[in-house]
């Protein structure tokens, strides 16, 4: 199944094409639009669904991107996640007047974002990623300008709902942030363009790596509170199970699978292998702690992405690009963004928090009705990493048309706590099918 027709290289083409770039130059201070939100005022209530560390700082962001934006609704499966999250953003003194969440606005559960979608012009999705393409569904359809965080789904069925939920946003006109942060870092987007403009000559191999500690290790079964559900007990720790996170691969080292496919102007691969296991004890959750694959696209360019997250180990964040004229290096340090070759550059301009860049973009599209869109470029990198981790669970070569006609569904429907879960076991190459 690895030839590739041209039936099928029109499938990938058709499939997604390049995100909408950002618009307009970036900068830290904006001249708004007024009278367009909230009902005639220049307001914009801005809701916050899933806060933890990530939801928190996007609520921070938001605000500070904005200076007429007001967090207004909160959601989360805990109480006091939500007030944790709400003292953090207040300690700021810069943000504190603009945080206005009532009590009745604190929504606890899990259909709580519903409750937060129908309260707000603007929503920040930042829950599990199981959890996001209903979540971004409700959101487009409501016709909420959205931030959502990466990566967009956990399984094929979950990406193609996403699909339909940016096509849907287009329709409406509606601005969709995606958590990919690095496109809105200065010292990467330079690097890359210079890439697509030709410094480098010819992409000919690419290689990333992510390599680092576990995010939230699981916890042993003793350690678990009496009375909750098992489905309960998944949420809690929703990180090491692969119907939540997607696996480490998914929803760790995409931003290295993001890379490759910036790299690539977001042409997806046309196939791929993978090796990967388990070296820890998974104490019951059921993701591979190391995965390297081997993508394969069809003008016969190569990238090889490297993940592991296991305590004590080397950690590195790093990739190279190599061309016919050169190589576009990122690494660590102040002149860590450069090529090498025939025309070399460093880069060493300015370098503003790509995360508050992000959102100063998203906002400004917003008041100035020029919408970023990022649903297309979003959806490509996420289905890219579900492929990779298909091939390193499975053993099979698998092709993008494999992984976009998938009928694997990882998320079951939710119906509450009591949610029964047939949670796989830990994937075996050559046992595990593929699906």
């Amino acid at each position: 199944m690895s030839d590739q027709t041209s039936a099928g290289a029109t499938s990938r083409r058709s499939f997604l094409k390049t995100g909408t770039a950002a618009a307009g130059a970036v900068g830290l201070q904006f001249s708004f639009n007024s009278g367009v939100f909230a009902a005639g005022s220049d307001q914009l209530k801005v809701g916050l669904v899933g806060c933890g560390g990530r939801g928190t700082g996007a609520a921070g962001e938001a605000l500070k991107a904005d200076s007429q934006s007001k967090l207004v609704a909160v959601a989360d499966i805990s109480a006091n996640a939500i007030e944790a999250s709400l003292a953090n953003l207040k300690a700021n003194e810069r943000i504190e007047r603009q945080v206005a969440v009532d009590d009745a606005f604190k929504f606890v559960g899990l259909d709580a974002y519903k409750k937060v979608i129908e309260n707000c012009d603007v929503v920040l999705l930042a829950s599990p990623p199981g959890f996001r393409p209903p979540h971004l569904r409700a959101a487009v359809e409501a016709g909420k300008h959205i931030f959502t965080e990466k990566p967009m789904a956990t399984d094929a069925p979950g990406v193609r709902s996403v699909m339909e939920s940016v096509r849907i946003a287009k329709e409406k006109n509606l601005a969709l942030v995606a958590g990919f942060c690095w496109r809105y870092d200065l010292p990467r987007r330079e690097l890359f363009q210079r890439i697509h403009d030709g410094q480098i000559g010819d992409v000919v191999a690419i290689y990333g790596t992510y390599l680092t500690g576990p995010v939230k290790p699981m916890p042993p079964e003793s350690t678990r509170p009496a009375g909750i559900t098992d489905f309960e007990w998944m949420v809690r720790n929703w990180y090491n199970f692969t119907f939540l996170s997607g696996d480490g691969l998914v929803e760790q080292a995409i931003h290295t699978v993001d890379w490759l496919q910036w790299a690539m102007k977001d042409v997806p691969p046309s196939s791929c292998t993978a090796v990967g296991g388990r070296q820890v004890p998974a104490n019951g959750g059921n993701i591979y702690d190391h995965i390297e694959v081997n993508y394969e696209w069809e003008n016969g360019v190569r990238g090889f992405m490297s993940q592991r997250q296991i305590p004590g180990c080397h950690n590195e964040n790093n990739l190279t690009v190599m061309g016919t004229k050169g190589t576009a290096l990122i690494r660590p340090g102040k002149d860590g963004v450069k090529i090498t070759g025939t025309t070399p550059w460093v880069y060493e301009g300015p370098a503003p928090s790509m995360y508050q860049v992000e959102h100063d973009q998203f906002f400004d599209s917003i008041r100035t009705g020029k919408h970023i869109n990022n649903g297309d470029r979003m959806a490509t990198s996420t289905l890219a990493g579900i492929m990779g981790r298909m091939a390193g669970y499975t053993g099979k070569q698998v092709t993008w048309e494999m992984a976009e006609q998938s009928k694997q569904v990882l998320v079951p429907e939710i119906t509450g706590w009591d949610t029964k879960i047939d949670l796989p076991p830990l994937a075996r190459p050559g046992v595990t099918p593929f699906i």
